[in-house]
């Protein structure tokens, strides 16, 4: 598999840069205060639980997402990070949902029309969690890409789901279309739950839903991107990441129900920050 490469020397003073990174992007008295009005938001009342273990404050700040940008959410799924963002993102701002290619992956026939019509979908959810028009946002499919939209996204994110497009074989071609729909210098943000770096392929290749840090980097970067940064925000040094049955044993989901698990709090993730060469 392409994304078995072998890790160089690590990347652990990479993260070093990180808090000087975020630091920077929260220099705005402004952005920082829309950006807690977001959280704080009622609409999140049922989301908030989780906030300690995902840190979105922290981590749109590292992302360097600003109220006015235009932003992709890949696979955003339940909407969790739907509504903080669409909370945040100002009226001169946008957020567009990006869905799976929907003829790529294990998708049959009827899941493919429910990508299709969850794309269609998005800009009306998310009007209704957060108040704002339906203006505001856009669902789009990424086989449905046209060529005015290419170079348009100051950002694209991708949260806890690399390692399914990696199982899936779709990471590659997904993730050149977001880099066409970004603009030159636009940056690529991802979240991901992390393998140990000793981790065999096996564990490590998305089918656990773990992937190694070094992996994950010289593959993005193989794909036209520069990391700019990596940061310990959504580490959990609890997790020790060697699950039978993968991260799904991990809170929130506890497949398995292991009493030991219940205590530890979400995965330990990687957060890495890249930019379009």
């Amino acid at each position: 598999m392409r994304f078995l490469l072998a890790a160089a020397a690590p990347i652990a003073a990479l993260a070093m840069s990180a808090p000087a990174l975020a630091q920077e992007a929260t220099e705005d008295p402004a952005g920082e205060a829309a950006l807690a009005a977001a959280i704080a938001n009622p609409n999140r009342d049922a989301d908030r639980a989780r906030d300690e273990f995902r840190h979105p404050a922290e981590t749109i700040a590292f992302f360097q997402v600003a109220p006015d940008m235009k932003v992709g959410e890949y696979a955003p799924g339940g909407g969790w990070y739907s509504r903080v963002l669409g909370n945040y993102l100002g009226d001169g701002g946008k957020l567009v949902g990006l869905y799976f290619t929907p003829e790529s992956g294990p998708f049959d026939a009827q899941r493919q029309a429910g990508i299709r019509e969850g794309a269609a979908a998005f800009p009306a959810q998310v009007a209704g969690w957060t108040g704002k028009p339906a203006a505001n946002f856009a669902g789009l499919t990424l086989d449905d890409v046209t060529d005015a939209q290419k170079g348009t996204f100051d950002r694209v994110l991708v949260i806890r789901m690399l390692h399914n497009m990696m199982r899936w074989g779709i990471a590659d071609s997904e993730l050149t279309v977001m880099r066409d729909l970004l603009k030159p210098g636009g940056m690529l943000g991802i979240v991901q739950h992390r393998a140990k770096a000793d981790a065999p392929d096996d564990y490590a290749d998305g089918s656990k839903g773990y992937l190694r840090q070094e992996d994950v980097v010289r593959f993005v970067e193989a794909l036209g991107f520069e990391l700019v940064a990596a940061s310990e925000i959504n580490a959990n040094p609890n997790d020790t990441a060697d699950h039978p049955e993968g991260v799904w044993e991990m809170p929130p989901t506890l497949a398995t129900k292991r009493e030991e698990l219940k205590v530890l709090g979400e995965s330990d993730r990687m957060t890495l920050l890249f930019r379009k060469r």
